[in-house]
């Protein structure tokens, strides 16, 4: 595995596991190491253990990898982590405070104010929270998050229009796909011609976590938007691929020709060689059917959000259709994306842990050196691929 990361995946026979398996397979920067799951799959091959669901074969080395428990004892330092969120709560800060980058698609810490909650796109500068959590300077470990499946097709909408337009009111009602709910999912009588007008936690956690990201960081604390959002959220009949029907309230006028250039212009990540990025993360769809989940879900192989029907809104002021795949972009996809920036940054690299810094000075010095890798890596200069660990 020499240049590149060992990467392990705790709930690895799920759905999200699933796709970081897939999404990892001939990856320039990370290599699969370990595989865990719960106690019923620990100790089988993984091809036994997990009942593949994708269509992309189940890679062979992946297959005869033998499944490992869900303890961080003899695991890599990079975890990619999708477990239910009873199960995360105890498992992922045991991870981190044995020195392990917890890359987590999970919701238990997502809200936590000493957790990043991450788009690459949209707030890496909120990465500086990392130094704020006691496990970075006792083990060199820590935790960082992507947000829900249908939170992330949303703010990545919406990011280029709050810079340029700030934005007062949200107003969403989402239709998502039935693979957001793992597998098996909602029982074929429950959603086969029919719509379920509920998904648990899922209004309240798009509410939340919208602020969040398009939140402004003030030392260690995010100063949430200040912002009024509402949203409906619908589990339809479709495979993957989440659509959601967005009107806005926006600060300051603005004209359909900004809105769509506004989405043109953004590209936050260009020049920056992240493998997993796309070139275009938010494409704009001009046909008035558009976008579908069947014909625009794997735009920039997954990673990308498709926006169309732009019209002015007779409540608000201006109303569209977002769709993002929900289990690449939404899930697994944004994990190691995120995972791709800490490595620019250096900030996968085991860390030695530090004596008690009584003083503060050392945790401020290191607060000022993510701050400054940030700057330098996101918004300046180049970034630079994995090094030999």
């Amino acid at each position: 595995m020499k240049n590149k990361y060992p990467i392990g995946i705790l709930g690895a026979t799920g759905m999200v596991g699933q796709r970081y398996i897939q999404l990892l397979e001939n990856h320039p920067w990370f290599e699969i190491a370990w595989l865990a799951a719960s106690d019923r799959s620990s100790g089988k091959l993984y091809g036994d253990a997990a009942k593949w669901r994708l269509e992309a074969p189940l890679p062979e080395r992946i297959a005869k990898m033998t499944v490992s428990p869900a303890e961080p004892e003899g695991a890599p330092k990079v975890i990619f982590a999708s477990v239910d969120a009873t199960y995360a709560r105890e498992l992922e800060p045991k991870f981190a405070a044995a020195g392990c980058a917890v890359l987590s698609n999970s919701s238990a810490f997502r809200m936590a104010p000493n957790v990043p909650l991450v788009i690459p796109e949209i707030n890496a500068e909120h990465l500086h929270l990392i130094d704020a959590q006691p496990s970075r300077a006792e083990s060199g470990g820590y935790m960082v998050t992507n947000p829900n499946c249908s939170t992330i097709g949303l703010v990545m909408a919406l990011k280029p229009i709050e810079e340029r337009f700030g934005i007062e009111q949200i107003f969403v009602s989402t239709m998502q796909a039935v693979s957001g709910a793992g597998y098996p999912g909602v029982p074929s009588m429950d959603i086969l011609g029919n719509v379920v007008p509920y998904i648990g936690s899922e209004e309240e956690k798009m509410e939340e976590e919208t602020l969040k990201l398009l939140g402004k960081l003030k030392g260690q604390t995010v100063t949430p938007l200040a912002a009024r959002i509402t949203a409906h959220c619908n589990r339809v009949a479709v495979e993957d691929g989440h659509t959601e029907c967005v009107s806005i309230k926006f600060a300051k006028p603005a004209t359909r020709e900004e809105i769509l250039a506004a989405w043109a212009d953004f590209r936050p990540l260009a020049g920056k060689e992240l493998p997993t990025a796309p070139d275009q993360p938010v494409q704009w769809a001009a046909q008035n059917d558009r976008p579908q989940p069947r014909l625009d879900r794997n735009r920039g192989n997954g990673m990308a959000v498709t926006v169309g029907r732009l019209r002015p809104c007779g409540l608000l002021d201006w109303k569209f259709v977002v769709l993002s795949h929900n289990t690449i972009r939404g899930a697994a996809g944004a994990t190691i994306l995120n995972a791709e920036l800490l490595a620019s940054l250096g900030k996968l690299e085991p860390m030695e842990a530090a004596p008690p810094d009584r003083s503060g000075a050392l945790q401020r010095k290191r607060n000022m050196e993510v701050v400054d890798d940030i700057v330098a890596g996101v918004f300046g200069g180049g970034v630079r691929g994995p090094g030999v660990i």
